[in-house]
Order: C-alpha cells, then structure tokens, then sequence
C-alpha cells in the first residue's frame, strides 16, 4: 500500500507578515531546504516532505508561553511507548515524527513505570539530535517518587535525566496538583532545579484555574511561574476548558496543550459503531462516544475532511490548532503510519464557516 504523503505546506510560504500572530507560530524557509520549486502544480498539491535532512515541517514553530522553546504545533505523544508499542515501534514512530520536521516530545516518568523515557532516551542516542528536540516530561506520579514534595521532585528529575540520557529537561510538567504540599514548596524546589540547569521551564498539568492564579502571585514573589498549560481539550470536551480555565491560561500568556484531542482514537473516524471496538482498554474509553452527539460530531468533522481533502484525525486537530492560545496539541500514534495523519493538521487553514460548522455540532 502507497505511504500518504502528508500535505505541510503549499507551494506558497507565508511571510513573516502574514504568520499567525495570535498563535505565536511563525514560518521560515529552513537552511537544509531549497525553496519550494515553481510549477504549474495547483498550489495545494502535495509536495515531497521527506528526506535525509528532515522534512519541510522544520519550517514551522510556535513559542510556548513566553520562552525561547520552538516547536512544531503538534506534540508527539508518548504515553503508547513500552506499553502498546514496544521499543522497535516506538522508534520507528519517532524516526517518522522527526522526518517531518516534528521536534516536540511529550513524556511522563510514570508513563510505563518510566520506559517511555528510557526509549525516547535511547533513540536520541543513536540518532545524536538531542539539541534538534524539546522535550517536555511531567513528575508526581511515578510510585517511586510520588507528589510534588522537595525529595520526591528533585529524585524524580534525577531519575528521568538518567533515562532521557540528557543534563536537562526543556519543560517540566507538575503532572499533578499535589494539594498535600504548599505550592510554594513545589515551586521553590523548581526553582532549585532550574538554577542547577536541571530544568529550564515550567508547566503545569490538570490545575485549577484558581491555582493557577495562586502560582502567578507567588511568581511576583520570585517563585518561577508556569509557562504552559496541558489540560483535556477537543471538541467532544469543551467546557472543562472553555471558561475560567481559558481566560486564565490567556491571560497569563501560557502555552497551552491539549492532550485527548482525538479522544483516544474516536475523532479519528475509526470507530464508527460498537462492531468497530474490541476488548482493549481504548475501546471501552471510546465507548461512551458512541452515541447521537458523538456521531453528530464525527458527521460535521467527515464533511471539512472532503472539503479540505484531509483526514478527520487531522481536521480535529486543525481545530484545537484555530483557537486563540493553543500551542500544540498532544496526540500519539501506535503506528509509524499514523503519524502522517496526525502532522497534516499543522498546514490545516480551517474557514470561519468550517469553524462554525464544527462547534455547533457540539452543542446539545
């Protein structure tokens, strides 16, 4: 079977001028790529984007939050390593991911009692491109060193440079809101490790928006702040996000990711009735989509895919991407395959009707 070949890019870049402001993403010509050629091709026609050098997606970045960490718009997700795909797989999925020029990986030291680190860890290795990625993990839920305590962290981060084979942790997630520690605490001990060069930034995952203003303050304090948010986000769970939690993140200028934006595999258009699942753990998630709203969802996402000849994983995706703030989202793959789906979501300009036509098939 053909290997699809993702469309990243027209035949026209976009100026400085014309980048997505609002988004802090930005799109360059890469020095390891000759211009995009003139053709009598249509301008939306694919272009090659595979190669030796990496592929044309090494062009387009977005800044998290307010740092000087550059990253393709989709995250890698790889909570899959060492449980669903072993380390073969694994590799092969990020070999795939970085081909196209992604460069933002998403890991946690609990995912696979820490395996997922120690793949990603051995395939930067071998590949010698540690300084080419971003790598952003997340403590405080590991059974080894559990919660956000000063012993527990800083083990934690000790252990996960040990498996990512590195000196330092780009972004580091609290995973958790360890309410059983003061946040001054968690934060001072971050502070400790972001001085030692162990960590340069900070996130926070599933907090509060009233925390997250609690961590603000305590930042005028000198405490480190928080430069990104990764929370549960797509547009079968709006509300969560869409309120306090957004006009917080907003107004803090946090980089926001999104994780569960496919839903755990249903706005791919996969699943489409229960015959569809199986006896996995997925399946039962996927499950509770299986119903009038969310095939009502899945109908609005099949008619943008054919209207911007797309996949529906990708439109979805596109989607996360159209909102104010959102950085990039995470999504994983099982499959090396998978992932040329899951990158066209990057060159995605979803319509303002196209927009509107997607959320309010999300309204009851």
């Amino acid at each position: 079977m053909a290997r699809l070949t993702p469309r990243l890019f027209t035949a026209e870049i976009p100026t400085e001028a014309s980048a997505g402001s609002d988004t802090g993403e930005r799109r360059v010509p890469s020095e390891s790529h000759s211009p995009v050629p003139q053709s009598n091709e249509h301008p939306s026609a694919p272009i090659p984007v595979l190669g030796a050098t990496g592929g044309l997606g090494t062009s387009i970045r977005r800044t998290v939050g307010e740092t000087d960490l550059e990253v393709f718009p989709l995250a890698l997700g790889t909570s899959v390593f060492g449980w669903t795909a072993q380390s073969d797989a694994s590799a092969a999925i990020l070999n795939r991911y970085y081909e196209f020029g992604g460069n933002f990986i998403d890991t946690a030291d609990s995912y696979s009692a820490g395996r997922s680190e120690h793949i990603i860890g051995n395939w930067m290795a071998r590949r010698g491109n540690r300084d080419d990625v971003v790598i952003a993990t997340k403590i405080g839920t590991h059974p080894d060193n559990p919660g956000l305590g000063p012993v527990s962290m800083v083990r934690a981060v000790e252990a996960s440079l040990e498996r990512l084979q590195t000196d330092h942790i780009d972004l580091l997630y609290f995973h958790l809101d360890d309410r059983s520690v003061p946040l001054e605490d968690s934060l001072g001990t971050a502070q400790w490790l972001i001085e030692t060069g162990k960590v340069r930034y900070l996130g926070a995952s599933n907090f509060a928006a009233e925390r997250l203003v609690e961590a603000r303050i305590l930042s005028a304090a000198g405490y480190p702040r928080f430069e990104a948010l990764e929370t549960h986000y797509s547009l079968l769970h709006r509300r969560a996000f869409e309120g306090d939690l957004e006009l917080v993140s907003r107004g803090q200028g946090l980089g926001v990711m999104p994780y569960f934006g496919l839903e755990n595999g249903f706005l791919t258009g996969k699943y489409r009735s229960r015959a569809d699942l199986d006896d996995s753990a997925r399946s039962v998630r996927v499950a509770r989509h299986l119903n009038r709203s969310g095939l009502r969802v899945l109908h609005a996402l099949d008619l943008v895919a054919q209207e911007q000849d797309a996949p529906v994983a990708a439109v979805a995706l596109a989607w996360l991407l159209s909102k104010s703030g959102i950085t990039a989202p995470v999504a994983s793959a099982s499959r090396p395959e998978q992932i040329d789906a899951l990158v066209q979501a990057a060159a995605i300009r979803l319509t303002r009707s196209q927009v509107v036509e997607l959320e309010r098939a999300t309204r009851v």
